[in-house]
């Protein structure tokens, strides 16, 4: 065992290895480093949106003079924004909110310091973090509405395409094409809905709740709000740089949006196989086998089934790094989480395009879709139903009838199409005891896969003119979400202007 002397020569050579002064030279590499390529990366701009609309805010308010804010505007314009972006972490500043702030005091002197009147870290970090996520979640948004759209027109597209649907894996009931891609395009609205649900949470302004309880100058927190395209205020300060939800919604979101559609991507794959045979992927996003010469491997369906699951699971970084932290202003929820929630987004809003492209240049096999369904027991439900029309029969005798038929039909390896009108009511006798008077042209209608799907035009249902309408719906509210984008960004962009055309003004 180690004499406690050695122990401590042990601890004093790390720490003079890892310098005696801050930053650690660990700490450096495994925290600070990292941090701040990321800042420079995503960071700076809106920091420096920040540092304008403060600044305006200030003078306004007349906190500083006008003087002064000449001064810090020129010193915000002049500032050399590319190198900062191309420079490295060294340590002589914490981080690269201080490395700006040192450069700005270099600029315009003393005057500079008075930028930081009236706000903290905390309330400018939380405000750059939201402008970061809601122009991600713009982006993401932007490409839902482009694999929305790809996917209305492929359903409306086959709206007369029948298909199995399964339940449970197994072969159900005849439906279409259009049918199951506008539930597909359905469950992707919703997705939408949330995301831009997340986004109203998410576009509010923590400036002003300073450290966590405001400020005693007279600052407008309205006015920032404005000036950055704010929809509002995180009215309690305490709440303005303690609550991470607007992530974490964020991140729920999008966790259940990859869920979602990474259960139909993986049917796609499924139909892509030989022995579906369904449907082809295009040639610009298939690969062959370096060995192989028949194959076409829908790749990019793959990565995008892999890609989704790394969505998941970063979206799910985000939910645990935020579990039993306590209710302040905390690393857990900054720089260290914040990443995760933007490769989430990032990964989403890739497949999400990539999707919208192959969707658009699918070949499907109708002739051999419509052939499964013909040649399956699918429509049988519709056989027992026009038996309780046509014949006065209670459901469940009409259904114990047409089971006790597949039954025996199946036992001679027939399909559907193999009953047979006598079949049906020798069996409807053995059943019931009493005779039908169904005519063969009944029983062939009933047995038809388009038949099927024409009369289940309830709301929702697969029928061509019923499945029409619910798209035409679904357009509608696809146009409305795109008015919804454009004016958000509109209105940054307007927020921009007129924060540069009042700092321009100054500098006359």
């Amino acid at each position: 065992m180690l004499e406690p002397r050695g122990r401590v020569e042990v601890l004093t050579n790390h720490v003079t290895s890892e310098g005696d002064r801050f930053p650690g030279k660990t700490y450096a590499e495994v925290v600070l480093q990292p941090a701040y390529d990321q800042a420079k990366a995503e960071l700076l701009e809106p920091m420096m949106a920040v540092n304008k609309a403060h600044l305006i805010m200030l003078h306004e308010q007349r906190l500083v003079s006008e003087g002064d804010a000449a001064l810090i505007a020129r010193a915000l314009r002049d500032l050399d924004l590319a190198g900062l972006r191309s420079s490295t972490y060294t340590g002589q500043f914490e981080d690269l909110f201080f490395q700006v702030e040192h450069e700005l005091m270099a600029l315009a002197g003393e005057a500079a310091g008075n930028l930081h009147l009236g706000r903290s870290r905390n309330d400018m970090g939380i405000a750059i973090y939201r402008i970061v996520l809601r122009d991600k979640l713009l982006q993401t948004i932007d490409s839902s509405l482009f694999l929305l759209e790809k996917l209305l027109r492929f359903a409306a597209d086959h709206t007369d395409t029948v298909m199995i649907g399964y339940t449970h894996t197994q072969h159900a009931q005849p439906t279409t094409l259009g049918h199951y891609i506008a539930g597909v395009a359905d469950s992707l609205g919703r997705d939408i809905r949330r995301l831009m649900a997340a986004y109203g949470n998410c576009n509010r302004s923590s400036m002003g709740a300073a450290a966590l309880t405001t400020s005693g100058f007279p600052i407008s927190r309205e006015r920032v709000a404005v000036l950055l395209a704010f929809d509002g205020l995180i009215e309690n300060s305490y709440d303005a740089v303690s609550g991470a939800d607007y992530v974490g919604e964020i991140a729920a979101g999008v966790q259940l949006a990859a869920i979602g559609l990474g259960r139909f991507v993986q049917e796609l794959l499924l139909w892509c196989t030989q022995e579906f045979a369904v449907l082809r992927v295009a040639a610009p996003y298939v690969q062959v086998s370096s060995i192989m010469p028949q194959k076409r491997n829908p790749v990019s369906i793959e990565h995008m089934r892999s890609l989704l699951s790394s969505c998941v699971g970063t979206s799910q970084t985000v939910l645990t790094m935020m579990h039993n932290t306590p209710f302040g202003d905390i690393v857990d929820t900054e720089d260290d989480m914040q990443p995760y929630a933007w490769k989430s987004l990032s990964t989403l809003e890739s497949v999400y395009r990539l999707l919208g492209h192959v969707i658009a240049t699918l070949e499907i096999n109708r002739e051999l879709l419509r052939s499964r369904a013909e040649n399956s027991f699918a429509t049988v439900t519709e056989l027992a139903d026009t038996l309780v029309r046509t014949q006065g029969l209670s459901f469940r005798t009409a259904h114990g009838i047409v089971s006790r038929v597949v039954k025996k039909v199946s036992e001679q390896g027939g399909s559907a199409q193999s009953v047979s009108l006598k079949l049906l009511k020798e069996t409807a006798v053995e059943v019931s005891g009493r005779e039908l008077s169904l005519t063969e042209e009944e029983l062939r209608q009933a047995l038809n896969p388009a038949y099927f799907v024409e009369v289940r035009k309830l709301m929702g249902g697969p029928n061509p003119q019923e499945v029409l309408r619910a798209l035409t719906g679904q357009e509608q509210r696809l146009s409305e979400q795109r008015a919804w984008l454009i004016e958000k960004r509109n209105g940054m962009i307007k927020g921009q202007e007129q924060v540069e055309l009042i700092l321009a003004s100054w500098l006359v």
